[in-house]
């Protein structure tokens, strides 16, 4: 179940922030790519957060600036793990 929830979680990332104009360089950057803004809700398994949750969260996890989609993607994906959010 958490290998699925974690792909899930991927998918989504990766489809919300992959419009952004990289490289980014702070959380604010990636609010453009998002289809609800801020309040874009990324849900899977019993995990549930919007975008501005996951980014207070997510705070000390993130190394910015990114240069691809993918590697921010990873650092969210290792960051919730890390916390124990997935």
């Amino acid at each position: 179940m958490a290998d699925e929830t974690e792909a899930e979680l991927r998918s989504q990332f990766t489809d919300a922030f992959e419009g952004a104009d990289y490289p980014v360089t702070n959380p604010m950057d990636l609010v453009p790519a998002l289809p609800d803004g801020p309040g874009t809700k990324f849900e899977a398994g019993d995990v549930s957060f919007t975008a501005m949750e996951l980014s207070t969260k997510m705070s000390d996890a993130q190394d910015f600036p990114y240069d691809d989609v993918d590697t921010l993607v990873e650092d969210l994906i290792q960051g919730l793990k890390d916390k124990e959010m997935l």
